[in-house]
């Protein structure tokens, strides 16, 4: 006996000429498992790629951060030409300092990041 694919079914071809609405129904089927297994592998490979938002972020930059809790960190935020030291909580985020001098490039290459976290502590307490 024969059989033929339709979508992801296996029909033999004696019923599918007596089954009409059977053929409609398999490709049915198969055509909407194609369709949603489609979508998970799209969202799969967004998530994987990382793709950026859409937001428009020109001129915000997270300089550095460390950890300090579970869900608490520490950050230098780059807003345009200014520079921010701001504690970020679940649920707050807290304005520690304004950097009078902004942290360089050649400066965050130096050192490791707890080091100067604890030199600008140190200056701005």
């Amino acid at each position: 006996m024969k059989y033929a694919v339709i979508g992801l079914l296996f029909v033999p071809f004696s019923s599918m000429a007596a089954t009409g609405s059977q053929l409609d129904l398999a490709t049915t089927v198969g055509s909407l498992l194609f369709v949603v297994a489609l979508i998970l592998v799209l969202a799969w490979a967004v998530k994987r790629m990382r793709v950026p938002t859409m937001m428009n972020q020109k001129g915000l930059s997270i300089v550095r951060q460390i950890t300090v809790g579970t869900k608490e960190r520490i950050m230098i935020v780059q807003a345009g030409e200014d520079q921010f030291l701001v504690g970020v909580t679940s649920q707050s985020i807290q304005l520690i300092s304004k950097l009078d001098t902004p942290i360089t490039q050649e400066e965050l290459a130096s050192g490791s990041f707890a080091d100067q976290m604890s030199q600008l502590l140190k200056k701005n307490g």
